[in-house]
Order: structure tokens, then sequence, then C-alpha cells
């Protein structure tokens, strides 16, 4: 198997391409990194920054470089003893543009399509003005409105020899079988006889040959200028500038596979899978075993022939059976392992899911994988560094100034039913329609109503507390069982009494294990006129509605409304879990030995709400809550002159109580370590970079504008109220406070961050970089996680010696960029000892005890001891300017060895130290963390190779 020994995340877009990739591997092999991690590399929409948005999944991305310079990559990393890992997105494809084939294809031949069961479309809805088509929500205005305006057009394209409807940037196009009346509407002789070819034509698979034939002969017509002429002429005859024209296209329009609509139509009506609620992103069926084979050709062959050596799978809670697919995908994987390269080391792929996991939520063993991408291990180890004793101060400040005393799992239940309300109705609508139909089928149940059931099926959505179920043979398992009993008994607190009958039924439909076993979904025949074939079943659809409510409710919405201490509002977390004990981190690592001894840990990630040092610094607060709770305070008070009224009233202003408390810490977290607040270039650009944050964490609570219902008045407000406040006018006033508060928790924050990071490379897994992490990651939300990195200056930076050396210039971060290089570079000299060896929990004693923590990772005889600082605020001494408690102030403070090390020299690899054990097996703290806050011992022979 080809298990990295760690990976570098890159975000490949056209202004980072394959080839620019190729040319920092140097860097990247020096760094230590074992495999680059590569962002999709699937042809995407044209200018895409992410990847996410496929539009062919047959072709490496051309804006990237194509496949020739994915082959230059991987043979040049090869040489270098890297690989690659590609991520891959089955779940959704991008349907924003004139770019994805398989849609344009179902919209102009509806299910006919070659491609019409590839998507996740119901063509049969309830709605008669959506049956047998599928909603385009894609019009600025309601659709009368845009067809008035003479926005919505009829056009040809002589080259595909098609005529479509035009919006703005969309095409959609127009089924052959109605070529004929477009034809016929001028009257000339080579237009009727082209027009008769496609007389009688309908939309079915069998008369799609005959369609093609026709174009042909019109591709002749309109291959001369008299041809393009005359088609121009038609074309006229459905200009929207008239009202026989607009009438004549709007009636072609409604005969269409497609029905153009508002976007604001697509939450209570769109009859298609999406991703979450974006309607730019349609979901596929890889259920379907033509649709896997289809979507992952490309990937399987560049596995089989070395190019690649695993897969990331994306989102993979939200396929209709993840499992399944995950087990479908090592299979395949495995099927073609025979086929790599005899010089590839290790011909087992390695596969990792995309996977948000509630605490004690186990990631199923049956699926194959190799574990997770890591937020797990990022709510770990960032919980690890909150103290807990500042969770009640934070908690008691933010509820006087939110004018409430919600907890965080309040704000996710109101957030949640928003959602489901405003976003996903249209989800909704689909589950409860699916188990009213089965409803339907029994005597028992059939005057069960279809509202009844949606009651019944909202709550239980709201009250989930897990992403999803996992059916197996179409019932709900074991691990499934408490997360949805757990839904099962709020929704009966919340649902009337009457309504509990039903509760019961749908609880029962939605993979119980009940003595109604025939009215498992799973187990009754399909309904001839239900889109739900095969391996699709009700609960799926369910599962399907559950996990982007939980995405956008929680990470999306909640997120950005409870306001705590932000470091916990990230992906993967619970904003309601402030603190992780020390026993409780090194059980979660125990278990990962365990089960996923090759799981990925991350600490930033391409989605991530704040850098990882913005995280680690904003930590520090917890340890001095009432000392930040004064400062917050005061900042408000000496800001409130630059505060916006809106409409005259006083108590109404932007950005609000509980937006400006936020602000103020993204503005401590993210504040650069090198930035003089008189430099007005660098606090603008600062400034700006903020802006952009406030933006969307405004929108995406929801509370005084959306995405969907912008406040434009209040943006501008919040946004001139932050720019004002780091005006250069300020600098004797606010610019000067804050960056004073920032230099005090810094030095802690940068303890942290050092820990953070030793723990990730050393904790049982595979450690992950993402790019540019190596220094201090002080960055915000996307887009600004994703600006481009100056690899040369962290090459030039890479040197040999111990990372303690550069400890007195820790403001730069060469200290930790030499953390990550040393602890790669041990991993390398010792793989086994990481990959596969044992994790034990160490004892701290002493005075300082809380403050330490310690492990060893071990594999026969060889042993790794790990030390790290924890809760440094109160330890570091003021006029010391580095991160680093003295060595003196630990007093009596050991950790505690196996037996076997008794007596031994340990040598620091991360520094000059040779700390001794003494017979007891007692190691001083003060001894090793005397140059660093953090140390990785070993003995002499690791030390050596």
């Amino acid at each position: 198997m080809t298990v990295p020994r760690s990976t570098l995340r890159l975000q490949l877009h056209r202004g980072f391409t394959l080839d620019d990739a190729a040319a920092q591997l140097d860097y990247f092999a020096s760094l230590g990194v074992s495999h680059l991690y590569l962002s999709p590399i699937t042809t995407a929409v044209p200018g895409s920054t992410h990847g996410y948005d496929t539009v062919d999944y047959t072709r490496v991305n051309p804006e990237l470089g194509g496949e020739a310079a994915l082959l230059r990559l991987a043979d040049a990393a090869r040489a270098r003893q890297m690989g690659l890992i590609a991520d891959i997105v089955p779940n959704h494809m991008g349907i924003g543009s004139a770019h994805n084939a398989w849609w344009l294809d179902i919209l102009e031949w509806g299910r006919h399509s070659a491609f019409g069961r590839h998507f996740d479309v119901d063509w049969h809805s309830p709605d008669p003005a959506l049956r047998g088509k599928a909603l385009a929500p894609c019009l600025g205005a309601p659709y009368g409105e845009e067809l008035e305006a003479g926005r919505i057009t009829l056009q040809f394209d002589r080259d595909a020899v098609r005529f479509f409807a035009a919006y703005a940037h969309h095409v959609f196009p127009i089924c052959p079988a109605e070529y004929a009346p477009i034809l016929q509407t001028v009257d000339q002789p080579e237009l009727a006889a082209l027009a008769e070819r496609f007389t009688g034509l309908a939309p079915q698979a069998a008369d799609q040959p005959r369609a093609e034939q026709a174009r042909d002969a019109l591709r002749e017509f309109v291959a001369t200028e008299h041809g393009m002429a005359a088609i121009g002429a038609a074309l006229q005859a459905y200009a929207p500038d008239t009202a026989s024209g607009r009438e004549r296209l709007h009636r072609l329009l409604e005969r269409q596979f497609f029905r153009l609509a508002w976007w604001r139509t697509a939450a209570d009506e769109v009859n298609w899978r999406r991703f979450f609620d974006v309607s730019t992103l349609a979901a596929l069926r890889q259920e379907r075993p033509e649709v896997f084979e289809a979507t992952h050709a490309l990937i399987l062959r560049l596995f089989a022939q070395g190019v690649i050596d695993g897969v990331r799978v994306d989102h993979v809670d939200g396929l209709a059976d993840p499992r399944e697919y995950c087990q479908r995908l090592r299979q395949r994987l495995f099927d073609v392992e025979g086929e790599r390269p005899q010089q590839i080391d290790g011909r087992r792929a390695y596969l990792i899911v995309e996977k948000i996991l509630a605490r004690r939520e186990p990631l199923s063993v049956d699926w194959g994988v190799d574990g997770s991408t890591g937020y797990d291990f990022m709510n770990d180890v960032g919980a690890l560094l909150h103290d807990p004793g500042g969770a009640a101060p934070l908690a008691d400040a933010w509820a006087e100034l939110a004018g409430n005393p919600r907890s965080f799992a309040d704000e996710a239940l109101i957030a949640r039913r928003k959602i489901l309300t405003e976003h996903l109705s249209a989800e909704l609508d689909r589950s409860a329609r699916a188990l009213h139909r089965i409803a339907r089928d029994h005597p028992a149940t059939r005057d069960f109503t279809l509202t009844s059931i949606r009651r019944a099926v909202a709550e239980l959505a709201v009250h989930f507390p897990v992403y999803r179920i996992y059916l197996l043979n179409g019932q709900r398992t074991d691990d499934d069982e408490p997360y949805f009993n757990q839904a099962l008994e709020a929704a009966r607190q919340t649902l009337p009494r009457a309504d509990h009958q039903v509760l019961e039924r749908v609880a029962g439909w939605l993979g119980g294990k009940t003595r109604e076993r025939e009215e498992n979904p799973a187990q009754t025949t399909q309904h001839a006129n239900s889109p739900n074939s095969q391996k699709r079943t009700t609960p799926a659809l369910f599962a399907q509605l559950t996990a982007p409510l939980a995405a956008k409710a929680i990470e999306d919405t909640a997120c950005y409304r409870y306001g705590r201490l932000l470091s916990r509002n990230e992906v993967g977390a619970d904003p309601g879990e402030f603190a992780l004990s020390v026993e409780d981190f090194h059980a979660a690592n125990l278990a990962r030995a365990k089960h996923f001894p090759h799981t990925m840990l991350t600490t930033a990630t391409h989605d991530h709400k704040r850098g990882e040092d913005v995280r680690a610094r904003l930590a520090v607060l917890s340890e001095i809550a009432h000392e930040w709770n004064a400062a917050r305070h005061a900042w408000s008070t000496l800001n409130a002159p630059q505060r916006r009224v809106l409409d005259g009233n006083d108590r109404d202003w932007a950005p609000g109580p509980a937006a400006e408390a936020m602000l103020y810490q993204t503005l401590a977290g993210c504040w650069p370590l090198d930035l003089d607040p008189g430099d007005e270039a660098g606090v603008k650009a600062l400034a700006e970079r903020v802006a952009g944050w406030q933006e969307k964490a405004l929108r995406e609570a929801k509370l005084r504008t959306s995405w969907y219902a912008r406040d434009e008045a209040y943006e501008q407000a919040s946004r001139d109220f932050l720019l004002d406040i780091l005006a250069p006018q300020r600098r004797d006033g606010f610019l000067h406070e804050l960056p004073a508060f920032v230099a005090r928790i810094a030095r802690a924050g940068a303890v942290n961050s050092l820990l953070q990071t030793v723990l990730r490379m050393t904790s049982p897994g595979v450690p992950d970089l993402y790019q540019g992490t190596e220094l201090w990651d002080f960055s915000l939300v996307d887009p600004d996680n994703r600006r481009p990195v100056d690899f040369a200056r962290r090459h030039a930076w890479l040197t040999g010696e111990p990372p303690s050396e550069q400890l007195a210039n820790w403001r730069d971060g060469r200290v930790k960029l030499g953390i990550v290089h040393r602890a790669l570079t041990l991993r390398a000299a010792s793989p086994a000892l990481f990959l596969e060896g044992s994790y034990v929990p160490l004892t701290v004693r002493g005075k300082l005890a809380r403050h330490a923590i310690a492990f060893a990772r071990q594999h026969g005889d060889a042993y790794a001891i790990v030390i790290g600082t924890r809760f440094a605020m109160a330890l570091l001494d003021e006029g010391r300017d580095v991160p680093h408690v003295e060595p003196a102030k630990w007093e009596d403070t050991v950790v505690v060895l196996p037996n076997t090390l008794a007596g031994r020299a340990l040598f620091d690899w991360l520094s000059p130290g040779a700390p001794k054990v003494d017979e007891a097996g007692a190691l001083r703290v003060s001894e090793a963390l005397a140059a660093l806050p953090v140390a990785v011992l070993v003995e002499e022979g690791v030390r050596a190779a």
C-alpha cells in the first residue's frame, strides 16, 4: 500500500497550474512531504478557483495544463520519491454555464437523454408544470419580467448546429423535435425542406439518430452565408421586442424539457438534487453503475498508470449510499492495482473521505477507506488548546451582548428550522412525498396526510444530531440507532400528540427494524412512477436531506451567529464543546491508532473559517476570559462614535453588538505579527481582507442580511464602521489598543500554534499541510485562505539548523517552518515508528502538570517522546519576548516515561537538548522544554538515522 508519510494540499487553478506545482517540487521534497494532495484535477467550469464544479470527468482540466502537465508533475515527483493524491468530486457537477455536455443533453432531451438517469432529477414531479422537466432557476427576476424585458432570447449556435434559449451566460438547448416550427416561421423553400426532416421527431432515444441526420442537413445549410441569413430571419420571429415574438418564444419554451424560473423558486420547487442549496451544482446518482464508471474512468486509469497513488473523496455524505460507494471504489481500485508499474512502491490505493464526525461518532470500518480528511483531529487539537475555565465567563458575556441566553445548540436548532423552511423546502417535500407514497400503499396508513408526514420528517431532520444515517441492507445500523433515537425523542417532544402515530410509522419506514418489515421501502416494490429506482430508497432521501441541512445550518449559519469564542466555530467542530481534556485527547488518538492508523490529520484546509494560527491565538482568550471581556467592552466604548445609525434610530446601528464583538475577535486573531499600526498601506490591506470576511459572515448569519436578500445599507454601514476604526486617525485610539492587546497574547498564541503543529506531526495518522501554513497562517475564510503562497521565501528559509535557533525570530514564522521540516524528516527517517507504532499516553505530574501534555510513539524498541506546553499565558515572562516558558518555572513537573527508558539519555529532534531520564523513569519538563515550548525526544539511534 502506498501510505503517505505526509501530504501537502495544493489549490490548483489557472493562476497556479500543475506546472507551477512542479516548479516547487524541490522545496516540497526538501521540506519532507511524501505526497502532494491536489485539489480536483478534472475539468471544471472555466475560471473556477476551486475545481469543485466539474463539467467533464473524462479530461484533466486544460486550465491546469491538461493531462500532459499532470504526467510531467507525476514524473518529476516520482524522481524525488514523492507521489500524488487526487481530490475527486463524485457527488455533483457544475451546471451554471454552457460547458457541461451531460446537463445540456438532458435539457435538450429530458428523461430520454442518454444522461437522463445520471443526475438525480425527479422527472415525475407532482407539479404538472414540472412533470418531465428540470427546473432551471437561473433568472434574476420573475420569468414574466425577464421575458418582457427581452433578456431571454432564442439563438442559434452555428458550430453545434443547435437552437438554444439564451439568458446571460446560460444556455438552454431546444429539443430538435421543436426545430420544425422554428424553421417554418419563414416562408422559404429550403427552410421548409429542412423543417420536414425534423417533423414528427419524438424525443425518445429511438428517434435521436434521425434527429442527428436532420441536424447534419442543417449543418450543410448554415455553412453558407445565405443559410445563416435564413436562420436569422427565423430567429427574428421569436425576438422578444414584439408582443407576437414574445408570445411565440414563450410557447416554444413551454414545450421544452426545462422550465426557466426565477432563482428564488429553487428553494421551494427545484426537482433535482443539488449540492446543499447551490443551484449551479447538480447532484449525480453514483449508485448507478454506469454513472460510477463514467465519472471514475479517468481517475482509475491514472491510478493504474501510477500517476496517482490514491484519492480523496469530496462530500461522501451527499451520496445515496456512502458505504456502498466506498466499497465499490475500493474494489475498482483493487481491480486495476495489477496494472500499476512495477517500480511503484506499494500498489494498494490510499483512500480517504471528507466526512464531518460528531464527538464519539465512529467512521464505519467496513467502508474500506483509510480514514477521513482530518476535521475530527482539527476539532480535537483545537479544543485541547482551550482552558475550560474560560467557558462560563465568555458565555455570560456573549449572552449579554446577544441579548439572550441561548446556547450554541439553541442557535443551531433555530438555524436548522430556518434552513429547512427557507432553503431546503423542496428537498423536504421530496422526502415527505416518498414516505407518503408508502403510506398510501397500506390500508392502515393510507389516511396519513402528506402534511402530517412532512411535519414528522421536518422534526426528525431538525433534531438529527449527526449528518446522516448509513443504511445497511435497507436498515439502520447499530451505529445509526442512538442518533436516530435522539432525533425521534426530540420530535416526540415537539410534535402534537395527534402526530405521534405518524411519527412512529415514519421512523419505521426510515430504515427501522419494525414488525411491519414489508413496509420498509427497501423491501417494497418500486412504484412505476417512482424516481427512486434500484438502490435509491426512501431512507436515503432522508439522509440526503439531513446532511445538507446540518452543513448549512451549523457551519454556514449558526457558526456565524454564536460568538462565545470564534476559535471553536470551525468546520467539523461543535462550538458548544468548549474544551477537551488531555485524557479525552489521548482517547481520541488511541481510537485512531486502533481503527484508522492512516487517517489524515489536518489543522488547516481550503474550507476553514479561520487559519490555524488565528484559532490558536484566539484560544488564549479562554485563559484570560475576564481580561478579554474587559478589553472588548473598552473597545466597544472607544469605537461607539464610529457606529452607523440606521434609519435615524439610535438603537439600531451597524454592525450591532454581536457582530461588533465577533469583529473584535477576528481582528485580534488575524492581526499580523509584523504589522506596524503606523503602516497605513499594511493596515488598509488588512482592513480589506477583514471586510471580505465581515461581508461573508453577516450574510451567512442570515440575520440582518443574506446572500438571498441583501440589506445593502446595513452591509455598507458595517463596512464603513470597520474601515473607520482602522483608519489612520485612530492610531492613538483603537489602532493603538488593538496591537497592544495582540502583543500581549501573541506569544501564548504562538505556543499554542507550535503545540498543535507538533501534535499533528506525531499523532497517529498522516499529517497534512495546507499550502503555505508552514509559516504563520493568519488567514480567514475563503477566498482569503486561498491567496497565493510565496514558496520561494519558504524554500530560502529552509535550513538544517535546529528550530530552536529561530526562537528569537519567532515573529517571522521560521521556528514553525523548522519544526515542520524536522518533524517530517524524522518521519522519513523512522516511517514505521509513526505509521505503524503504538500510541502511549504519558502521565505528567507536579505543580504545573495541567500545563503540559505528553505521549510516546513506540515501534519495537524505538520511541519518540512528544511533550508540549499548554495554557502558557500565565507562565510567560512579560520581559522575555519569546513564546517559551522559562525552564525554572516548571519546578517539580515531570513526565513519567515507560520503564524501558529509565536512566537513558534522550535527544531532542528540535533542539540541541539532551535531557536525562532518571532511574525511576521520570523526565523533568524543565529539561525537556529548555529550548522550545515543544519537544520530540528520541534515542541516539534514531537521531543518527
